[in-house]
């Protein structure tokens, strides 16, 4: 997987999609990014940040198909630990449902020794921690940025906090009793002798097992790297399985043509919730900030199933207190989404609450009332009087 994504807000797809092992469910709930790789490309491609309520309600959607569900792994946009109010408010939901599904957090292991007790008592099993060196000089080639809080701080110095970070992260990991595993890509010229001195480290500090990615270049990157032979990378795995169970992972970077797998992600209409609430200034585009709507443009399917323009709604404005979402969520109770050009954390927060899914996207009405609906083809209609 990519780690180089920037905090997305509910974003609609955009044709490059990430994806965990078959089997294991993704949940973009963790809303802040606090780091990058140097060659990972400068403006990368957003994942979506989704809300606690809508990540259940991706597993509930994905069991009624028949997916097969093996656990689920909490990451992205961001780092579950760099913010860790949603995800820890998404383990809750899902402990409520499936007491007994596994649950990952995969995670740079800043913050770890402050919240790893936080994430036994909600109900993680597992956290996997992103390491790719231990040495700070070593870090210093392979990251381009590393926000340990919300300070900027010279690369030489966040590094070497890194570094403490993640020792202690992953003794708090094991004295909390989760399981502990070690995600590494291993980029070429860069890090590929350090594993056997990074394997080491893992184990005495307790972690369980280790995965070794190989580097895989990413389109747009201003550094680019020789992929890692398959003899690399076996005899360095060769090298690591004799401390630490050990297995190759699949190229870190997988991109999967077309837009299904990505649609297949987004709410989708339900029986009692079969419309959409639009913002926006012209009637085209969705261009408005969720708190400067003045109406809400109410997108559904006719008694002839077409999809279209069915009303007009006013929205709650400023000054009506805490409760303004809640109102405007009570004005929407037939709608499963709402498409908004930027929306603040409360409101997004509400709606979730009530079941709405708020999107972000900057495209016109009509194709991403489209995609919302499946991507059938849109014909020419109007408001139905």
């Amino acid at each position: 997987m990519g780690r180089n994504e920037q905090a997305g807000a509910g974003k609609l797809p955009d044709c490059k999609h990430t994806a965990p092992n078959p089997g294991i469910v993704q949940l973009t709930v963790a809303p802040r990014v606090n780091h990058r790789i140097r060659f990972s490309p400068l403006n990368g491609k957003n994942q979506s940040l989704i809300m606690p309520q809508a990540a259940v309600e991706k597993i509930r959607e994905l069991e009624q198909v028949g997916s097969r569900i093996d656990g689920v792994l909490i990451y992205g946009p961001g780092d579950p630990l760099a913010e860790i109010e949603l995800p820890l408010e998404t383990v809750r939901l899902i402990r409520q449902q499936h007491p007994d599904l596994p649950i990952s957090i995969r995670t740079l292991g800043i913050g770890g020794l402050q919240h790893a007790d936080k994430l036994g008592k909600a109900g993680v099993t597992e956290v996997e921690v992103l390491v790719d060196a231990v040495e700070p000089a070593v870090m210093e080639k392979i990251y381009a940025w590393v926000r340990p809080g919300f300070k900027t701080l010279k690369l030489s110095e966040a590094t070497a906090t890194l570094a403490r970070e993640q020792s202690h992260a992953i003794q708090a990991f094991q004295d909390a009793g989760l399981k502990i595993r070690i995600v590494s890509t291993l980029y070429p010229m860069v890090n590929d002798d350090q594993f056997e001195l990074l394997a080491k480290k893992m184990a005495e500090l307790g972690a369980d097992e280790m995965v070794l990615h190989p580097y895989a270049p990413e389109i747009e990157a201003d550094i680019s790297l020789p992929q890692p032979s398959p003899e690399l990378m076996a005899t360095v795995v060769g090298k690591i399985a004799n401390i630490l169970p050990a297995i190759e992972g699949r190229p870190a970077v997988i991109e999967t043509a077309g837009c299904n797998e990505a649609a297949n992600n987004l709410p989708k209409p339900k029986e009692d919730r079969p419309n959409i609430a639009v913002v926006s200034s012209n009637g085209m585009e969705v261009d408005l900030h969720l708190g400067q709507a003045p109406q809400l443009l109410i997108y559904g399917p006719r008694e002839d199933g077409l999809k279209c323009l069915l009303e007009c709604r006013p929205a709650p404005q400023p000054g009506e207190g805490k409760e303004r979402w809640d109102i405007l969520a009570g004005t929407i109770p037939d709608c499963f989404a709402l498409l908004a050009a930027s929306a603040g954390d409360r409101p997004r927060r509400v709606l979730d609450r009530h079941g709405i899914n708020v999107l972000i996207t900057h495209d016109n009405i009509e194709g991403s009332v489209d995609l919302l609906y499946g991507g059938e083809r849109k014909k020419g209609c109007s408001k139905k009087a």
